[in-house]
Formats: C-alpha cells, structure tokens, sequence
C-alpha cells in the first residue's frame, strides 16, 4: 500500500556461538595477555566459567585476581566447588552497571569494529572470525594497552 512502510517476514534458525575472554597483566613486566573461548551453540554458564578460569590458572603464574562482572554465569555451584578448591585465585567483582570499568569491553569494542562487515553462513565461520579476530589483538601490545586505558580504572600501566 503507497505511504506504508513494508514490512517482510522470514524465519530464521538462530545458531550462536558464545565467547568468554579475560585480559591479564603480569605484575613484574606489566606485560598483557588475552585468553579467550569461543562455545558453539551453547551459552556460558557456571560450568563452563570455571573451566575457563581453570584454563587461565594453567597459563598464568603465581597468585591471581580476576575482576568480573555480575553475570549471572559467574555464579552457581560450579564456580563455588571451584573456588574453594583454589588457592591462588581471588574474584573481585565490579560494581552493577559499570562496564566503563572493565577493560574487556574494549576488546570487544575493538572485535565488533574488525568483524562488522563481514557474515558468516555457519558457526563454525563465525568462530574462526572470532578467533582470528581476537588472535590478532592478542598480539597487538597497543590495543591491549588501549584496554586498559579507555577504561575508567584507575591506570597502572605505563
């Protein structure tokens, strides 16, 4: 009908592909790290955190502090029989509403903008996407840095 917007349907099988990420800093050589995972078809819960936290406590040396966000994934049973079982290992939650604190959403401010003009047909696309994408900031030193700078944590880096 002239005037009207029109308006098209379709249906669309929703396939996902979820991903966890975590940056670190070493606190000798200050030097920064990206660890990520990418999980097919599946969300986050628990479960899959801890075991995400355990892949790190694998990679990183000595006492380590992860600074999270509320997410309801990060909290359950699972995370609680883990944590007690970890002795190097503190969570240090950020406050409600305050993504401006948390470096990690540079890095994906940084991978919406690199994978912004491409579409994957398939999962497996979009992770391999994923994880080029995030590969290659990994090992970038300046935008990991710049991580940690566009945040409104208090700076620490040099």
């Amino acid at each position: 009908m002239r005037g009207q917007t029109p308006v098209l349907y379709h249906h669309q099988k929703r396939e996902k592909v979820s991903v966890i990420s975590a940056l670190s800093v070493s606190p000798r050589q200050k030097r920064i790290g990206l660890y990520f995972r990418c999980l097919p078809g599946e969300n986050f819960d628990n479960i899959h955190v801890a075991s995400f936290l355990r892949h790190l406590l694998r990679h990183l040396r000595g006492f380590v502090i992860v600074i999270l966000d509320n997410g309801g994934c990060h909290k359950g049973e699972a995370m609680r029989a883990f944590l007690r079982r970890q002795r190097r290992l503190r969570l240090e939650p950020l406050p409600p509403y305050a993504p401006e604190l948390n470096p990690d959403e540079a890095v994906w401010n940084q991978a919406r903008t690199i994978l912004a003009n491409g579409r994957p047909d398939t999962p497996a696309e979009l992770v391999k996407a994923l994880e080029t994408t995030l590969f290659g900031i990994s090992k970038s030193p300046p935008k990991l840095r710049w991580c940690f700078h566009q945040s409104d944590l208090p700076p620490f880096l040099p």
